[in-house]
């Protein structure tokens, strides 16, 4: 008995080939949405930290200091808003591309599956009319 071969095998390779690298992309834009935002974390820190150690002071050099300080932080936090905006656009276009190649290799691989069943039950057919021709051949 031959065994089983897909004809379209090497477009499934293909296939998941194309998701591997999907879900590669994919992760790389999930990383850089957690880094803006691990950077927006230390931007709120740093805040935090700013004014917690300039409570009581009344030096007007103190105060002028925290308020520059804290618009720089502020124009930091803008950006970085715009950049997460961005990448969360990129993030759902690489999603889309993976579930795009998801619902291909699924096809082929539920199309493979039909097909190897289709041949296991003619292999299992033929091989009982083998068996069948064998037993009448020992009878006679």
């Amino acid at each position: 008995m031959k065994n089983f071969s897909f004809e379209l095998e090497k477009v499934l390779e293909y296939r998941n080939f194309e998701k591997e690298t999907a879900e590669g992309e994919l992760a790389k834009a999930l990383a850089v949405e957690t880094e803006i935002n691990n950077n927006l974390k230390i931007i709120a820190q740093q805040y935090a930290e700013t004014k917690s150690s300039m409570k009581g002071s009344k030096s007007f050099d103190d105060i002028v200091s925290q308020g520059q300080f804290n618009r720089l932080l502020d124009y930091q936090k803008e950006e970085l808003l715009k950049q997460l905006a961005e990448a969360k656009l990129v993030t759902e276009q690489k999603r889309e591309v993976l579930r795009e190649c998801m619902k291909k290799t699924i096809a082929l691989e539920k199309l493979r599956d039909k097909r190897k069943e289709e041949w296991k039950e003619a292999a299992d057919y033929e091989e009982a009319e083998l068996l069948d021709e064998a037993k009448k051949m020992k009878t006679i």
